[in-house]
């Protein structure tokens, strides 16, 4: 997070009122943000507004922290968790030697960017179907020489691919249809549906990816799913199902669960 520049008590103290009022729970490290990001006193007061509005932080200010990074954010694009940062952990330490990494339904294109900080030059290639993910994810996976493509999951990358990826990263919908209407109001109404809804047991896109995996992955090559606990067990099963040796990888403290495809 950015040092923030000295404003008056009141000015702060105004922000974090407003913000409280609006049921902000962090009403104060959002003020220090939102402060400490706007130009100007008006870019400030029009922040705060849009966020007392029901704007995600993220929007409001335009990026989001991921593993370190400022991860460039844009509306209509899915916001990067803190919990897929588990993913990107994992992913390191099962291929610490990656050469070839793709991001698969990338969004903003934070795990891309985050696998290449972590291990290095790499042959990065990310992809989503969304266009307006696309745009966004081009910006920040710029900085590690990554290339981003747009299409229907493995339909949207280079053939030449195929064989030769040892990182797969892909974090896919996996929200039950039925469910999306318990999802926080910030996530229902600014963020992508097709981010979101995994179809009927919210596994859909996971049984698309276990299919693909193995012809794209290189030997040992390992592809890596973000799940919830209740779909645990059956995203496990359809890893192994489809030829790879899977494994699951929880983070109680990020109520996180990782399901990891490896190839043979």
């Amino acid at each position: 997070m950015p040092s923030v520049s000295p404003v008056p008590p009141s000015s702060r103290d105004s922000v974090v009122v407003a913000l409280r009022t609006a049921g902000c729970v962090f009403a104060e490290d959002e003020a220090e943000l939102i402060l400490a990001t706007a130009r100007t006193p008006a870019e400030a007061a029009d922040m705060v507004e849009r966020r007392v509005a029901g704007l995600p932080l993220e929007l409001v200010v335009g990026w989001a922290e991921f593993r370190g990074l400022r991860i460039t954010v844009a509306p209509g694009v899915f916001v990067p968790r803190r919990r897929t940062e588990f993913l990107v952990e994992q992913a390191l330490a099962r291929a610490p030697a990656a050469s070839v990494v793709v991001d698969l339904c990338c969004g903003s294109g934070a795990v891309g960017a985050a696998l290449a900080a972590g291990l290095g030059p790499v042959e990065l290639h990310a992809a989503d179907i969304d266009p307006a993910a696309v745009r966004c994810a081009r910006g920040n996976v710029a900085a590690a020489g990554g290339h981003v493509h747009q299409g229907d999951l493995f339909e949207a990358l280079p053939g030449d691919l195929r064989g030769r990826v040892g990182i797969l990263a892909a974090n896919v919908p996996y929200v039950p249809s039925d469910e999306i209407g318990l999802l926080p109001p910030e996530a229902r109404a600014h963020e992508p549906l097709v981010a979101l809804d995994g179809g009927t047991d919210g596994l859909d896109v996971l049984r698309r990816v276990a299919a693909e995996a193995p012809r794209w992955l290189a030997p040992g090559g390992c592809v890596l799913v973000e799940t919830s606990r209740r779909q645990a067990p059956t995203a496990l099963d359809t890893f192994e199902r489809n030829g790879l040796t899977a494994h699951l990888a929880v983070s109680e403290e990020l109520y996180a669960h990782v399901v990891i495809g490896v190839a043979p």
